[in-house]
């Protein structure tokens, strides 16, 4: 590892500190890490130091070890954050993202609540991740004119007198900021504090680099060992397995405790809000990094021609949401299990929680059924509710283990999707050409299974150009892409969270890689592990295999 500049400090070793503050983070699908606001940090904390101490008098057995950001930020409603598997998802999409808690010093950036921002292409301010700031922070207050990013594994010089970023290799520039935001939590220090360089401990080296998707995703939270925390072993195994624990979607403005924002509040947020809504701005699905050679890579939008099956489906279960439920879930005769209804958090003995905010003709509050396939038990009403607040298209997903029931469609505006292949070659590909993936979308109006309906939209960037190898596998993915494009999965319209711009075409969670001869961004080759990755993203959606066969 690279040695940090003179009068810079290394990492400290493991063990116990005196104390520490504490600052969570969430990882988007190139690996890079990108922190929550510290006011959401603070909130997280409390929530998981209650969980661990509830956890400890109580012994093994199930706990309820969700955190509703919603409760921290209004904005962030439709988060929840599982700390049995360190996940966050999201209830309107299904979408799930690992997280991470790590402890850096009361003195350090984190403690002090210095963010250092780099600006995006669209003139707004993208946030460092927090060990990044952390070394910034601590280069600046010890007068330091320059800073090598390298020993944190960014190709990146730093003035901070001129407040410029500088690409080793193409020698591009950016402005970068330092401002004063929430300091992030105190908390007892129960392992190694991150400081500065490149740290060595576990969880940063299985998370350096994009990696096989086995290991990218994995996590070794700074825990006390009794804490009985286990880790995630991959983003397969989280969206495929029941391991996900308690993912409560957000119940109506109730009174009582668990009372959050109403379902129908929930809108598409990208994660976490720019600095204007409350939050730090991010890079998003398809960045979230200072580019290489300037240029931010898009975000995607699609659409479909009004008389496909996606818009029959849409307009048939929009009308008819009871029968969706009924035809999925079965009316359990005996008595229910004694046990929370994760969707609304009450017994499901009692009756469910979203009785006061939806009525239904056919299904009473009490009423409890059972998924046919993953036998997971849910109040029918709260499956009701949650069915309306999302996109409405005739499929349900199982907020506890994320078995899709029926076909999956998104909210893709109209567009078109072009294939090509040319003989080039891609590197690590070197076997065979390239298959040349456009995609082609219009600014429009919003429709009504999206954020605003009525509202224009924008689509920014467009032609989009992505790139697969002309392989077997490759071919695979093409297939499987044309299938999540007619099913208007690949982008939806949101907020974007490298822009902070609402009411845009983004993407929808599956990576394409749109640069043919770097990687240094993430969205390029060589990349041994993206075939596979994206075809476990493309299974996270419920397109897989069995939706090639005729």
């Amino acid at each position: 590892m690279a040695a940090a500049p003179s009068g810079l400090s290394a990492p400290v070793p493991g063990g116990a500190s005196p104390g520490a503050v504490a600052v969570w983070e969430w990882q988007d699908e190139f690996g890079k890490w990108r922190p929550y606001q510290g006011s959401v940090c603070s909130y997280i904390e409390q929530s998981f130091q209650a969980s661990q101490q509830k956890g400890k008098r109580l012994g093994p057995g199930p706990a309820n070890n969700s955190i509703p950001l919603g409760h921290a930020d209004a904005m962030l409603a439709p988060y929840v954050i599982d700390i049995s598997s360190l996940m966050q998802f999201r209830q309107d999409t299904g979408t799930m993202r690992a997280v991470r808690r790590h402890l850096f010093p009361q003195d350090s950036a984190a403690g002090q609540g210095v963010i250092w921002e780099w600006q995006n292409d669209e003139g707004g301010w993208s946030p460092y991740e927090m060990n990044v700031c952390v070394f910034l922070e601590q280069a600046y207050s010890s007068g330091h004119q320059h800073v090598d990013l390298g020993p944190l594994g960014y190709n990146y010089d730093i003035n901070l007198i001129s407040q410029v970023q500088t690409n080793k290799t193409t020698l591009y520039r950016r402005s970068i900021q330092r401002r004063l935001d929430t300091p992030y939590p105190v908390t007892a220090a129960t392992g190694p504090l991150h400081t500065s360089t490149a740290c060595s401990c576990q969880q940063c080296l299985l998370n350096s680099g994009t990696g096989p998707i086995t290991t990218r995703y994995r996590h070794s939270i700074n825990l006390p060992s009794s804490s009985g925390v286990p880790q995630v072993s991959s983003r397969t195994t989280a969206v495929s397995s029941s391991g996900l624990g308690f993912v409560p979607y957000n119940k109506p403005a109730l009174s009582g405790s668990r009372s959050t924002s109403r379902l129908n509040t929930l809108g598409a947020w990208a994660l976490p809000q720019p600095a204007s809504m409350g939050g730090p701005s991010t890079g998003g699905p398809s960045t979230g990094q200072p580019i290489s050679n300037g240029v931010s890579v898009p975000n995607l939008p699609v659409a479909m021609p009004k008389s496909s099956k996606v818009n029959q489906a849409l307009a048939a279960a929009s009308t008819e949401p009871e029968l969706v439920v009924s035809k999925y879930l079965e009316e359990l005769q005996d008595a229910p299990p004694d046990e929370d209804c994760i969707i609304c958090m009450e017994k499901l003995a009692s009756p469910s929680g979203y009785s006061d905010a939806y009525e239904c003709k056919t299904i009473r509050p009490e009423t409890v059924g059972r998924l046919a396939k993953c036998q997971h038990t849910f109040h029918l009403l709260c499956v009701l509710a949650m069915y309306t607040n999302g996109n409405k298209d005739g499929s349900l997903q199982c907020p506890s283990c994320k078995a899709i029931y029926g076909e999956k469609t998104g909210t893709q505006p109209k567009g078109k999707m072009e294939v090509s292949t040319f003989p080039r070659s891609l590197p690590g590909h070197e076997d065979c050409g390239t298959i040349k993936i456009v995609y082609h979308i219009s600014r429009g109006i919003q429709g009504p299974e999206h954020p605003n309906p009525g509202m224009p939209y924008t689509a920014r960037g467009f032609p989009r150009y992505c790139y697969l190898p002309d392989n077997e596998k490759g071919k695979k993915v093409l297939e499987l892409l044309k299938v999540a494009w007619k099913r208007r999965l690949i982008f939806t319209v949101g907020t974007s969270s490298t822009t902070g711009e609402s009411n845009t075409v983004v993407w929808n969670e599956i990576h394409h890689k749109t640069e043919m001869d770097s990687n240094l961004s993430g969205h390029g080759y060589p990349d041994p592990n993206y075939l596979d990755n994206v075809l476990a993203e493309l299974a996270a959606q419920g397109v897989t295999e069995d939706c090639l066969r005729p």
